[in-house]
């Protein structure tokens, strides 16, 4: 008896590919939020003299060991390394989640893996250059700020082109909705941000800083997820 042997079409083979490669982009996007947000805790959870303030400290002052004073707050970051650690793992797992990301050519990837290249190098720098005030007090180049505006600037225009590109991207539409209104609300805080922590007043400057921040930490998970989800059942489906 002749046994007969179906023969897997060359389509369903890239598609099973394709699949597998979105998962592992997804699990970066999704990880380079939940890695920043649990490292931020973590460290701010060692900071007890005083304890530290999600509303009225900066970001920035976690990954500072101090003590030390500057931009009118107190800083000494037990954990400081902690903070910096989490700086520097989200911006790689950015670039490293979006270059893994297929469904796009030509322009339109180069515009995701540019925006993902900023907010790269805008961890990088926010890690390896602690916000600690000495560019001001020696008059040298911020880097600090510089790596600052990169990610969140960057990282909020990334999210809503990711969410403006959930088609093609096999993220589901009402995430990739939530990632526009999401990274909306982020830049328009960004601008609230930087007049708060222009005018020296320090009014509740932690609390406007992470509502420029969060919107593309909540914004990557969401993609994070849905990217994974899909890729799931695109799978099983094959």
């Amino acid at each position: 008896m002749t046994q007969l042997v179906k023969a897997t079409p060359k389509a369903t083979v890239s598609a099973a590919y394709r699949s597998g490669q979105r998962q592992p982009a997804g699990a970066a996007l999704a990880a380079a939020a939940a890695i920043f947000l649990l490292l931020e805790f973590v460290a701010a959870a060692a900071w007890r003299s005083p304890p530290y303030s999600y509303t009225y400290h900066y970001i920035s002052d976690l990954g500072v060991h101090g003590p030390l004073t500057a931009f009118g707050q107190y800083m000494y970051s037990p954990l400081w390394w902690v903070m910096n650690t989490g700086f520097f793992l989200f911006g790689v797992l950015v670039f490293i989640g979006v270059a893994l990301l297929d469904g796009l050519r030509g322009w339109r990837r180069g515009v995701l893996l540019g925006m993902a290249a900023l907010v790269g190098a805008g961890g990088v720098v926010l890690a390896l250059f602690p916000g600690d005030g000495e560019a001001d007090r020696q008059g040298t180049v911020d880097f600090h700020g510089l790596g600052a505006m990169a990610a969140i600037v960057g990282g909020n225009i990334l999210i809503i082109v990711l969410g403006r590109m959930y088609r093609d991207l096999r993220i589901g539409r009402k995430p990739g909705k939530a990632m526009v209104m999401l990274g909306a609300f982020g830049l328009v805080s960004t601008a609230a941000f930087l007049a708060v922590a222009g005018s020296g007043t320090n009014v509740l400057v932690g609390l406007v800083e992470r509502c420029a921040v969060y919107p593309i930490l909540i914004g990557l998970i969401s993609a994070g997820v849905s990217i994974c989800r899909r890729s799931y059942r695109d799978t099983a489906a094959l």
